[in-house]
């Protein structure tokens, strides 16, 4: 196969053809334009990358992903068209780079040694370790050394070879590596079992962990590493340097910083319990209510994820839930804003489920519609707990301080300030647990994530209704709006609660 019918196997388009056929001439001797300007005459930015949360993925709204999101900017600067082609690893990246059949690679690796001479590196903005991490059946290793005679799993073209390498020398343990598996993949052997120890990346380990609750994280190999776009060896550093003043003005005018907060920010991860926990409502007591929640949502032209999510937070997906502050229902309505959407039965999961979403898209409407998404939605979640009058003292404190009242990572630092006298003697509406709405966003945020990567969810089949609720005594609650809560309206099982390992989990700040 020659050098032509390779670059039409892997693109498949005139453009892509174009692009190897200049390297060609480039070796040739003939008088060639920068890569900056090629990119710009072509009209196209081609980016190489693979299938990751951490990097790219394809979600209800399209494309998405940090990388991704950092591209699509980047290209829009350049006044180009951003097309992507994904490869199924790092492995495709790194030999689609060398060959020059892409302008970037998206591989979510930091500049390894072995990069120096072969790529022009570009640094993100996001950090990264080698993390050691477990089965949580086997015992935990404090040290590297401590592995001497087990084996390490990796992914192929990894960050982590040569970490190990340095860290351990001799001493180390064996390691074996798995072409064609993701981090997912590498996770999943490891929470059944089949592969005691591996390596992960801090960012990807984030990203996946509550879907892997018998894995455990170990230790960390080496110190946080930038992670790097790649640019392959035959360009000339035009394109690089211009992917480098575009990450430097993003620093400076905070989007980087925007970015890494919309998805990195809200994943303090759930415990052992709270993620075994929520996959196990997941699989059989969301699926009583996934219509509810998919035609309400639809009614109100919400994400039905989002409402569910919304939900989960609330009530653990429990219609008969009750509060000691007689907040009650699944979606935990107050008595006076049940009675204001026309609510009649909080204890109804259809009625909770449809006064929810019109609650939410009353407090979303609220919110100015110059704030972009997805803070706007945040700042709507966000109301939705604390009220909108401590929101919006929230935000005058944010704007008073310089910062960005606009802005969810600028106001959720000063959200909590409200429940310190010298802050709220200074606002309109007073003192407020300010802490708990950006608790409250961050977990809705959390779960909303596990929410849209879980495909089962497209094709849930429903479960069994669940019996009427009762009291403690077997009487039915369906009638019990108009009665006072008893002591077995406040038994455990009938409370509205978070898990214990969500009530301590402090804001991202």
């Amino acid at each position: 196969m020659d050098l032509s019918d390779i670059i039409k196997k892997f693109y498949g388009s005139r453009a892509a053809i174009a692009l190897a056929l200049a390297t060609v001439l480039a070796t040739s001797g003939c008088s060639q334009p920068s890569t900056l300007q090629e990119v710009k005459n072509e009209g196209v930015l081609h980016v190489i990358t693979r299938t990751a949360p951490s990097v790219y993925y394809e979600d209800e709204g399209g494309a998405t992903g940090y990388d991704y999101e950092l591209a699509r900017r980047f290209a829009d600067e350049l006044g180009v068209e951003l097309r992507v082609r994904v490869a199924k690893d790092n492995s495709e990246i790194l030999s689609v780079l060398r060959r020059n059949y892409a302008h970037i690679g998206l591989a979510g690796l930091v500049n390894r040694p072995d990069f120096a001479a072969e790529f022009h590196p570009v640094p993100t903005g996001i950090n990264a370790q080698s993390i050691v991490v477990y089965h949580r059946d086997h015992p935990a290793p404090d040290s590297i050394v401590e592995l001497s005679g087990q084996t390490l799993h990796l992914l192929a073209d990894s960050n982590h070879e040569y970490v190990i390498e340095v860290a351990a020398g001799d001493l180390g343990p064996q390691t074996r590596i798995h072409p064609g598996l993701d981090a997912e993949g590498l996770l999943e052997k490891v929470n059944k079992g089949e592969l005691p120890y591996a390596v992960i990346s801090s960012n990807e380990l984030d990203l996946n962990h509550v879907f892997f609750p018998m894995v455990k994280e170990a230790f960390a190999l080496n110190d946080p590493q930038e992670l790097v776009w790649l640019f392959p060896p035959q360009q000339d550093e035009t394109l690089a340097n211009a992917a480098r003043l575009f990450m430097e003005r993003a620093n400076e005018d905070g989007s980087k910083a925007q970015l890494a907060e919309r998805f990195y920010g809200h994943l303090d991860r759930l415990n052992y319990v709270g993620a075994r926990t929520f996959m196990h409502h997941l699989e059989n007591r969301l699926p009583r209510y996934q219509g509810l929640f998919e035609s309400h949502a639809k009614d109100i032209g919400m994400d039905w994820r989002l409402l569910a999510a919304i939900g989960y937070q609330e009530s653990h997906w429990r219609p008969n839930a009750v509060s000691p502050t007689g907040v009650r229902g699944l979606m935990m309505l107050t008595r006076t804003t049940a009675k204001y959407i026309g609510i009649n039965n909080r204890l109804d999961a259809e009625e909770s489920i449809k006064g929810g979403a019109r609650y939410f898209r009353m407090v979303h409407d609220r919110i100015p519609e110059r704030i972009p998404e997805p803070d706007r939605t945040w700042f709507a979640l966000a109301s939705y707990n604390v009220g909108y009058g401590h929101l919006e003292d929230a935000r005058r404190l944010t704007e008073s301080a310089g910062r960005n009242p606009d802005r969810w990572m600028d106001v959720k630092e000063f959200l909590p300030l409200l429940a310190k006298k010298e802050w709220y003697s200074k606002t309109r509406f007073g003192y407020a647990r300010g802490h708990e709405p950006v608790t409250y966003v961050q977990n809705i945020r959390r779960y909303y994530d596990v929410l849209a990567r879980v495909p089962a969810l497209d094709n849930a089949t429903p479960a069994p209704a669940e019996p009427p609720p009762t009291l403690g005594n077997g009487s039915q609650l369906a009638n019990a709006e108009g009665s006072k809560p008893t002591s077995s309206d406040k038994r455990e099982d009938l409370r509205a609660a978070l898990p214990p390992e969500l009530s301590v989990i402090p804001p991202t700040l």
